[in-house]
């Protein structure tokens, strides 16, 4: 385990995810996937991962979640499309507890992630790993893929995620993006109250009582004062407001009269100004002379443009004429420089004709070196390559050699084996040796001989500063003194 935590790099962000099953304690490689990292401390910000469950389990394998949809075709991320996958050598799926981006293919990541429950090599360079699992929250994330599990890889009572809390943010610009949800609440039906209805023909002043009772229904809901109850012009009966709306309605009316009478006078100084500038012009005698020019100019404008058209006609046809002769100039200097290089073939070709029969003339072992090629290229062409041919082809020179051993063993039983084989090299090609029997050194019985006396391959060392031949030197050196 230790060999692990050398392996990958520090982390520095941290996520806390709340689960039916337990808290999820999450620390973020925000250096080696900072997409990855930025996306999900985003979505755990602006609280996008609340309710969502565990829609995919495998056991042995992983728990994929982040889904909103529940069911692993939705999910976005915080950039508004599938982010790039994001590898790194230090960080590999070789253990549990490990958190990376699903995906539908290459370069597909969004909001969706997955929890590894065993080391999963197959998945290295296929997902980004952005986060591990940390503490002993790894037995919650266990939790995650017990239970019925039914067809698809789908739980049947899965896990959710309860709420998300980010512990460490590296990336101070974070902001959670507002959501603004326009929700219409349906305005609530008051119960309407039974009102009781009063029986004037149980009263003894049921008259007076009804008289009252119309008054009371006239002014319900209206202060009483003395505006409403003394006829003075003094005094208005309406109220404040009332009189304000009038004021604005009165004011309105105005306005858009005053309007109206402006229009009407600008229209008739338009209409006055463009009176007098067609009399202008109809009494000035240049007016046709400007006609004229304004024609000059356009015919001058048509004409211009036809010679544009014209001349741009003839700068296509010459660039396309100066194409094709650039083009036959190519073709002629590739023309003349495959000649030059075939007439300097064939010079290099006739200097080595030349030299080379010089060579075969003055040299007698090249010449025979040439006859055996050509004696063995023709052995080599009768020789069938594959097939039926070549299997029977061999067996014939197998039935001949056969056949050789035979003949040269009858030879050797009429005639006698010789005793010595010739060693010259002009019988060295000759077939006798087939003849031959092979004899190996006789290991029988010797008889025992005496270890002192002296074979045949027997020879003396004499080395005259031995003390033994010193004494030798002067016995014999004293014998003929005397």
């Amino acid at each position: 385990m230790s060999n692990i935590y050398i392996q990958e790099p520090p982390a520095l962000g941290k996520v806390l995810l709340k689960t039916t099953a337990g808290e999820i304690d999450i620390e973020l490689w925000t250096k080696e996937a900072p997409k990855a990292c930025r996306n999900f401390i985003q979505l755990c910000m602006e609280g996008y991962y609340n309710g969502t469950i565990f829609h995919r389990v495998v056991p042995g394998f992983i728990v994929q979640g982040g889904d909103p949809n529940g069911d692993g075709t939705g999910g976005e991320s915080i950039y508004g499309a599938p982010f790039k996958d994001e590898f790194h050598s230090r960080l590999r799926f070789n253990r549990r507890g490990l958190v990376g981006s699903a995906n539908a293919g290459k370069d597909d990541n969004g909001s969706q992630f997955f929890f590894t429950l065993a080391a999963t090599p197959e998945l290295q360079n296929k997902h980004t790993i952005f986060g591990k699992v940390t503490g002993e929250t790894i037995y919650n994330v266990l939790k995650l893929s017990e239970g019925l599990i039914g067809p698809d890889d789908r739980p049947e009572h899965p896990h959710r995620i309860t709420s998300t809390t980010v512990i460490i943010n590296p990336f101070a610009d974070i902001v959670p993006r507002v959501v603004e949800e326009i929700r219409e609440e349906e305005p609530k039906k008051k119960k309407k109250e039974r009102q009781g209805v009063k029986n004037f023909g149980l009263l003894s002043f049921g008259e007076e009582a009804e008289e009252d009772e119309d008054e009371a229904q006239e002014y319900r809901g209206k202060p009483k004062s003395t505006h409403d109850l003394l006829e003075d012009p003094k005094l208005s009966k309406k109220t404040a407001a009332e009189l304000e709306e009038e004021e604005q309605q009165q004011k309105a009316v105005l306005s858009t009269k005053e309007n109206e009478q402006k229009i009407k006078e600008t229209a008739a100084t338009v209409s006055n100004i463009r009176d007098k500038l067609s009399f202008k012009r109809a009494k000035s005698p240049d007016g046709d002379s400007k006609r004229i020019k304004q024609d000059e100019k356009e015919e001058s404008s048509e004409e211009e443009q036809e010679e544009y058209y014209i001349g741009k006609d003839r700068d296509d046809a010459r660039k396309k004429e100066k194409e094709r002769i650039q083009k036959e100039i190519k073709q002629l200097r590739k023309d003349i420089k495959g000649i030059k290089e075939d007439k300097i073939k064939e010079v290099l070709e006739q200097k080595d004709t030349g030299d080379n029969k010089k060579k075969e003339e003055d040299n007698e072992m090249y010449n025979k070196y040439i006859e055996e090629q050509e004696k063995y290229k023709k052995i080599k062409e009768k020789i069938p390559k594959k097939g039926a041919a070549r299997e029977t082809f061999t067996l014939e020179l197998l039935a001949k050699f056969k056949n050789k051993l035979h003949a040269i063993k009858e030879k050797t039983q009429t005639e006698g084996e010789p005793e010595k084989m010739e060693t010259d090299d002009d019988n060295l090609n000759s077939d006798d040796w087939l003849g031959h029997t092979l004899r190996f050194e006789d290991k029988g019985a010797v008889l025992a001989k005496d270890a002192s006396s002296k074979g045949d391959d027997w020879f003396d060392i004499y080395d005259p500063r031995n003390p033994i031949n010193k004494r030798k030197r002067e016995k014999t050196d004293k014998k003929q003194k005397k």
